[in-house]
């Protein structure tokens, strides 16, 4: 079966845009000439790789396999160029890295030293839900994924490699913050504004309760830190987020962690790859860069 690069390029770019114009505007090619080396490709497997039903790409079970596929041979190309690079002396090649939501608050800056170590790299970084990190990470789609709760159905490497304390909030005006050395049970008659289910946030808070024994009463589930902030802000209730979600500013002006014993929840980030992957060099130097950045205290816990 011959199949080119090119091809596999050129289909792939179809699957994440959804469109062949799209497509060919990404790898630099006329759509004409997208439409006719998909064709090609189509031919040559001998079966449809996708349809358009009112303008919008569905791959076939074929095209999904080849998507697999194709992703497969792009990341294994990959690694053999950067591992070149290595014996040339050179660090180049791209990192891919997905990270829940609540990472957004310190993976940019430990990026930003890492990039200036390595200014020659390209990265591509994917912030998401907790199931659109699995989506990803079930798909081999990523080198490297950041996430407090691992998931426990597929075989992963895991290194924890950070606290990650969670901490009750409260407006700052709330009468709870004036007090200290409160018990669980100071807050049952507090409405509570937690994380939609299926974050790693809320399962660590779930688990915490169901130990704890205490039925938290639930006003809303909100799926942001942001929006927790504002609505805890707007004294709708006590909400229950990453410390790294808040700011100095936030924690003195409109919010105010409140002195709870058994508190922080205690929790951690991990750093989580798919077992049996060959990471590419680029990623091995960014978990390590991760570790020792941690452990030097290169960023505020």
């Amino acid at each position: 079966m011959n199949v080119s690069f090119r091809q596999l390029r050129l289909f792939l770019a179809l699957v994440e845009t959804g469109s062949i114009t799209a497509a060919a505007k990404a790898t630099h090619i006329t759509q004409p000439t997208a439409s006719m080396r998909l064709k090609e490709l189509s031919d040559t497997i001998g079966l449809p790789l996708f349809e358009v039903v009112s303008k919008k790409v569905h791959l076939t079970d074929a095209g999904h396999d080849l998507a697999r596929t194709a992703r497969d041979i792009q990341s294994t190309w990959e690694i053999y160029e950067q591992q070149l690079n290595a014996l040339k002396g050179l660090t180049r090649g791209k990192l891919r890295i997905a990270v829940v939501s609540t990472a957004k608050y310190f993976i940019p800056r430990l990026l930003g030293t890492f990039c200036t170590k390595y200014p020659d790299i390209e990265v591509s970084l994917e912030i998401q839900n907790r199931n659109g990190v699995l989506t990803r990470m079930r798909e081999n789609l990523d080198d490297l994924y950041i996430m407090s709760m691992p998931p426990t159905d597929l075989e992963i490497e895991d290194h924890i490699f950070m606290d990650n304390p969670l901490v009750a909030i409260a407006s700052a005006e709330h009468a709870l913050t004036k007090k200290t050395n409160l018990e669980l049970s100071d807050l049952a008659s507090q409405k509570f504004i937690l994380r939609e289910r299926g974050s790693g946030t809320r399962m660590a808070v779930d688990n915490f309760f169901k130990n704890k024994q205490f039925k938290p009463d639930l006003r809303m589930e909100l799926g942001s830190n942001e929006a927790i902030r504002e609505a805890v802000a707007g004294d709708l209730g006590i909400g229950v987020i990453s410390k790294y979600a808040l700011t100095e500013s936030m924690k003195t002006k409109d919010i105010k962690i409140l002195s709870i014993n058994d508190f922080p929840i205690q929790s951690a980030w991990h750093i989580v790859s798919r077992k049996g992957k060959n990471l590419p060099p680029i990623a091995t130097y960014f978990k390590e860069h991760l570790i020792q950045s941690v452990a030097a205290s290169a960023i505020e816990k």
